[in-house]
C-alpha cells in the first residue's frame, strides 16, 4: 500500500504557481484580448505582444496545457470559450480586472504569507502605510476596472440568487456595496416586478448610473450614497451583501448585521452570499484560502462558515435563517426578520 503512495499532489500544489502566474501574465499582456480579434500563429503574437522569441512558443504551448488556450490544426492560437467570455477585456463578462488587481498586488503579497501567519498582521499596502481602498476609489480609471470585474466575478452568483430566492414574495431590494450594479441588474432583469437600490460611496454613482442605464433599468433602479457603518442602510424588502462581511473583524460584522435588520420591515430578509466555508471546514478550499487573503488584505478580516453566520444573524433578531449554494464555492446566508 505505501509503495503507491506517490507526491504527484503535493508537487502539483507546491508549484501551483507556476500555472498560476503564466496565466496572470497572460491576462497582463492583453493576450485573449488579441485573440478575441482571431486565431494566430505564434509569430504574430510575439510580434504584436512585443515579446522576446526564447519562450513565447512555450509560453502558449504551456496554456495550452493548462486549458487556457486553443491550438488548431494549423497551428494557430485561440481563445476557450471561458477565454473569449471571461478574459477578453472588451467584453461585459470580463473578469480579469480582478486577476489584473491579483498579478499586481497579491501575488507578491502572498510571497510574505509566512510573516502574516506568525505576526497576524496584513501584508500589503497597509505595511507602508497606505490603504488599498482609499488609493483605489483615488483613481478614477482603476475604480471603474476594479467595479467592473466585480460585476464579471459575481454574474453566476447573482444568476443563481435570482434563480433560487424567492423574489415573488417581495417588492423592492438594496444590495450594499453595488459596485458597478451587476448583481441589482441581474436581479431586476429576472424580476420586472422588482425596484431595488444600489447603495456605495458616493464616488460610485456615475459607474453605476451608466451600467444600469446601459440596460435600460434607470427606471427601476437607483443609487443611494451611504457609507455603511456610519449612516443608516436604505430601507427595502430584502438587503443585500456580497463579498462584504468577510472584510471586517467580529465586532464590525455584528454591526452591519444588525444595521441590516434595522432597516428591513417585519418579514423582510437579509441575504449574505460569500465563500460560505462549509461547516466542517474541509472541503471549501478556495473560502478558506480567502479567509487567509483577508490576512494578508485587512486589519481583522476573515470568512467563516454557514453556521457563523447564521449564529450571528439569530443573536441580531433574526428568527429563520438557511444556507443555500449559489455556484462556484459561494454560497448564501438568508436571515428573515
Amino acid at each position: 500500500m505505501a509503495n503507491d503512495v506517490t507526491a504527484d499532489r503535493i508537487m502539483q500544489l507546491g508549484l501551483g504557481f507556476w500555472g498560476s502566474k503564466a496565466l496572470l501574465s497572460a491576462i497582463e499582456l492583453g493576450l485573449f484580448t488579441l485573440l478575441a480579434k482571431g486565431p494566430r500563429d505564434a509569430e504574430s503574437i510575439r510580434s504584436e505582444l512585443k515579446l522576446h522569441e526564447r519562450s513565447i512558443r512555450d509560453f502558449l504551448d504551456a496554456l495550452v496545457a493548462l486549458g487556457m488556450l486553443a491550438r488548431g490544426k494549423d497551428g494557430k492560437y485561440a481563445n476557450t470559450p471561458e477565454g473569449a467570455k471571461f478574459l477578453d477585456r472588451n467584453q461585459p463578462t470580463y473578469i480579469g480586472g480582478i486577476l489584473e488587481m491579483a498579478n499586481e498586488r497579491l501575488y507578491p503579497f502572498w510571497g510574505s504569507l509566512t510573516e502574516g501567519l506568525k505576526t497576524g498582521e496584513p501584508q500589503n499596502e497597509i505595511k507602508k502605510g497606505d490603504n488599498l481602498f482609499e488609493a483605489l476609489y483615488r483613481d478614477p480609471y482603476r475604480l471603474k476596472l476594479f467595479l467592473k470585474s466585480m460585476t464579471g466575478l459575481s454574474l453566476a452568483i447573482a444568476h443563481a440568487m435570482a434563480q433560487k430566492f424567492p423574489w415573488k414574495q417581495y417588492k423592492t431590494f438594496a444590495d450594499i456595496g453595488c459596485a458597478q450594479g451587476g448583481t441589482p441588474v441581474t436581479i431586476a432583469e429576472a424580476h420586472p416586478h422588482l425596484s431595488g437600490i444600489g447603495a456605495d460611496l458616493a464616488v460610485v454613482q456615475p459607474v453605476f448610473d451608466e451600467f444600469v442605464a446601459s440596460r435600460s433599468l434607470s427606471n427601476r433602479l437607483r443609487f443611494a450614497a451611504c457609507d455603511m457603518f456610519n449612516e443608516p442602510l436604505p430601507k427595502a424588502d430584502v438587503i443585500v451583501m456580497g463579498h462584504i462581511l468577510h472584510d471586517w473583524g467580529m465586532d464590525q460584522k455584528r454591526q452591519l448585521i444588525a444595521k441590516a435588520y434595522d432597516a428591513l420591515p417585519r418579514g423582510g430578509a437579509f441575504i449574505v452570499y460569500e465563500a460560505i466555508i462549509d461547516d466542517d471546514r474541509s472541503k471549501n478550499a478556495f473560502g478558506l484560502l480567502m479567509s487567509i487573503n483577508m490576512l494578508i488584505e485587512t486589519r481583522d478580516g476573515f470568512d467563516f462558515t454557514g453556521a457563523d453566520c447564521q449564529g450571528w444573524m439569530r443573536d441580531a433578531g433574526f428568527k429563520q435563517t438557511r444556507v443555500e449554494h449559489l455556484a462556484g464555492p459561494d454560497s448564501m446566508v438568508v436571515g428573515i426578520k
